[in-house]
């Protein structure tokens, strides 16, 4: 089987550079299909979160393939993470994932986002009132990361980051933790290379996970309209000339690159061929000046703004949301 190479966290565990992402998985039997296709290609690394609803079945099926030896829970990598509504219980959500998952400890769990909102009573979703979720500004999120501390010291968590965070909360984070984050995981891909930040985790010894690494596609079935940001990464010229090259798919070469940054990715797709094709990328690689011709993109491009809590006082890219949709009081 295909070796997927690791990168080390600042704590000595590793970490895949290549996994299958879940966003937008809620099709149960889609998914089904699509984690069996991944894990008997070879895929080792699972990203998933509470607010993707999807972790039971994630949880089933690797147990399935655990029990039968097909491989050890140490050989499987799985990541999941604190969602927006869970800043003030966040050991209820640790535990519930841990039940879901079906396991006795998460490789690596995140806060999903530095935007803390109140939970609704049926502790799925967050409150709105009149189309705005209610903001929970009483809970710094190094309150929150305590807990995660808490977990990773009792070793129900093997390591801890965040997500949806900027270069300053991450720095702030860092500077009160006791248990230093390890990873960050945000959008990433050659419209939107994160250059400043990546250069900020070298610096601080946090690894980096790209989420909509081929730039997320099939985005538009959550992003409505002008929330949803023009941008297609497969069609960039440079792109399609290397798969022409390499005898690749678009998304592969996109893959590629940014694993040769050494950033982990994360593509998802539960479309069986896809999933497998995704996983093919470690075969081939791209030389020098190719990686250099990547890096004279233009990289300002965000695609998620997280608009839906563009009035949230702690909303991490306010400067994205004024640029793109032109909130003045979101700055």
């Amino acid at each position: 089987m295909v070796q997927v190479p690791t990168i080390p966290l600042s704590n000595g565990r590793k970490l895949p550079l290549l996994g299958l992402g879940t966003w937008l998985a809620s099709n149960e039997q889609q998914l089904n299909t699509a984690i069996r296709a991944a894990l008997d290609a070879g895929y080792r690394y699972i990203d998933t979160a509470e607010l993707y609803k999807n972790e039971h079945v994630i949880g089933s099926v690797v147990k399935e393939y655990i029990d039968a030896g097909k491989f050890k829970r140490e050989d499987i990598y799985i990541t999941t993470k604190l969602p927006l509504y869970g800043h003030d219980n966040a050991a209820f959500y640790i535990e519930q994932s841990l039940k879901k998952l079906q396991v006795d400890y998460i490789d690596l769990y995140l806060i999903h986002n530095s935007i803390p909102l109140e939970i609704n009573d049926e502790k799925t979703d967050f409150k709105l009132v009149n189309g705005e979720p209610i903001p929970i500004t009483s809970i710094p999120y190094i309150e929150t990361w305590k807990i995660l501390e808490k977990y990773y010291n009792e070793g129900k968590l093997k390591a801890i980051g965040v997500s949806n965070f900027n270069e300053e909360q991450l720095q702030d984070l860092y500077n009160k933790a006791t248990v230093k984050p390890q990873n960050i995981q945000v959008e990433c891909h050659i419209l939107f290379p994160q250059k400043s930040l990546h250069a900020l985790c070298k610096k601080l010894d946090v690894t980096l996970t790209a989420y909509a690494p081929i730039g997320s596609p099939g985005r538009g079935e959550a992003q409505k309209g002008e929330s949803f940001v023009q941008g297609d990464s497969m069609s960039h010229p440079l792109v399609k000339r290397l798969a022409e090259k390499y005898h690749k798919t678009p998304a592969q070469i996109l893959i590629r690159q940014l694993i040769q940054r050494g950033i982990s990715t994360i593509p998802k797709s539960t479309n069986p061929n896809r999933v497998r094709e995704n996983f093919n990328v470690l075969d081939f690689e791209l030389t020098v000046d190719e990686m250099a011709e990547f890096d004279k993109i233009p990289g300002d491009n965000r695609l998620f703004l997280f608009d839906f809590a563009k009035n949230h006082p702690w909303h991490p890219f306010k400067a994205d949301l004024k640029k793109v949709l032109g909130y003045e009081q979101a700055v």
